[in-house]
C-alpha cells in the first residue's frame, strides 16, 4: 500500500494527536505504542527522503538524524556526521531515487532507557517509476532524548538487484 503525504499526516495526527512535524517530540513508550511510533517515524523520515529534491524536505529529512549520526553503507562507505550524510543524499539520491519499505519487513525492538532498533528491508526505485530495481536491508537505532526521537546509527547493507515482484 502506498501512502500519500496527506494520508501519512492524517495517520500521524490520529496516532499522536499532534501535527506531523511534532511527532519526533513524542514520549518514549514500550510495546505496541513504541512499534506504532517508530513505524510512523520510519514513514515520515522516508517520506521526506523521497521528496528531498525540495530543499525544505531535505532539511526535514535531516532533522530526524542526530548531528553525530554514524551511517554505514556497504557500497558507499561510512559517514560520521549528519552534514556528510545529507550531502551524500543530496548528491546521489534527491530527484533520482525513492525508497519503499518492503511490506511486513519492519521489526521494532525496544532498548531500555534509550530508544529502539528498527530493522527491515527496502526497495529503491528510479524517481517517477513504479519499477524498483534495488533492494537492501537496514538497521536504524532511534534514541529518545529530551522528548525527541532521533536516529543515531544507520546500517544499510546487502544491496542487490530486486526480483521483478519486489
Amino acid at each position: 500500500m502506498q501512502s500519500t503525504p496527506l494520508a501519512l499526516g492524517m495517520f500521524l495526527l490520529a496516532l499522536t494527536g499532534m501535527p506531523v512535524g511534532a511527532l519526533a517530540q513524542t514520549t518514549a513508550r514500550s510495546g505496541d505504542d513504541l512499534e506504532h511510533i517508530i513505524t510512523a517515524l520510519d514513514g515520515a523520515v522516508f517520506d521526506a527522503f523521497n521528496r528531498c529534491e525540495d530543499p525544505a524536505q531535505l532539511r526535514l529529512h535531516a532533522s530526524y538524524f542526530a548531528p553525530d549520526v554514524e551511517f554505514y553503507h556497504d557500497n558507499g562507505g561510512v559517514t560520521w556526521t549528519r552534514d556528510a550524510m545529507i550531502a551524500n543524499t543530496a548528491k546521489n539520491v534527491c530527484g533520482k531515487i525513492t525508497r519503499k519499505l518492503v511490506a511486513g519487513s519492519l521489526a521494532i525492538y525496544p532498548i531500555r532507557d534509550f530508544g529502539a532498533i528498527a530493522q527491515g528491508a527496502h526497495t529503491f526505485c528510479a524517481t517517477g517509476s513504479s519499477t524498483c530495481e534495488g533492494i537492501a536491508e537496514f538497521t536504524m537505532v532511534w534514541q529518545h532524548v529530551d522528548d525527541r526521537w532521533q536516529i543515531t546509527r544507520v546500517l544499510s547493507y546487502g544491496h542487490r538487484a530486486a526480483e521483478p515482484d519486489q
